[in-house]
């Protein structure tokens, strides 16, 4: 079996994810600058809830898949590291040309940081289950929600910034193999 080109397949995934966060920004601007970051853990605790529960249940009452949850798990974690870097704000405060800046260089930020982990990790994610992936989308949540409700204070841990990042890899990592999947 030829070897995949993670470098295409995760750039093409984070353009995907681009393009949805840039047509939002058309239709709503940056609202989402008001959003403390405990607000877009959750908004990540509801989509990672959604993908599990598509994952175990038969039924399916709204028509949309879990790949728009992906998407939307990438774009609120990066929008919680920018919110992270610059703070939060009372009222939006960003064009959406300084938002997409912002959200491009977080995205680099988690592509140089796969990069890294995915070379000493040799593509493990490759052959797992994007139901593994979810739970430990989940964790990641779970550890963030944790770490926020002490101050964002850890004793040993990374902070909330690297869940995020991780939040990021991860997503990305499950849309790639959800692609491969449809492919088959």
């Amino acid at each position: 079996m030829p070897k995949k080109d993670t470098k295409a397949q995760f750039h093409a995934v984070l353009a995907q994810c681009r393009k949805l966060f840039v047509d939002k920004m058309k239709d709503y601007g940056p609202a989402w600058r008001i959003l403390r970051t405990p607000s877009i853990t959750d908004q990540i605790f509801i989509k990672v809830k959604r993908i599990r529960t598509l994952q175990t249940t038969a039924e399916q009452l709204v028509d949309e898949g879990i790949e728009p949850e992906f998407i939307g798990i990438v774009n609120y974690a990066a929008m919680g590291i920018i919110q992270l870097q610059l703070g939060v704000v009372d009222q939006p405060d960003l064009s959406a040309e300084e938002a997409t800046a912002l959200y491009d260089k977080v995205t680099n930020e988690a592509y140089e940081l796969m990069t890294r982990k995915n070379h000493d990790y040799d593509e493990a994610w490759r052959d797992m289950r994007v139901s593994s992936i979810t739970d430990l989308i989940m964790s990641k949540v779970l550890r963030t929600k944790s770490i926020e409700d002490h101050n964002g204070k850890t004793l040993v841990s990374e902070g909330l910034d690297a869940n995020y990042y991780d939040m990021i890899n991860y997503a990305v990592f499950a849309l790639i193999l959800l692609s491969e999947q449809d492919k088959k």
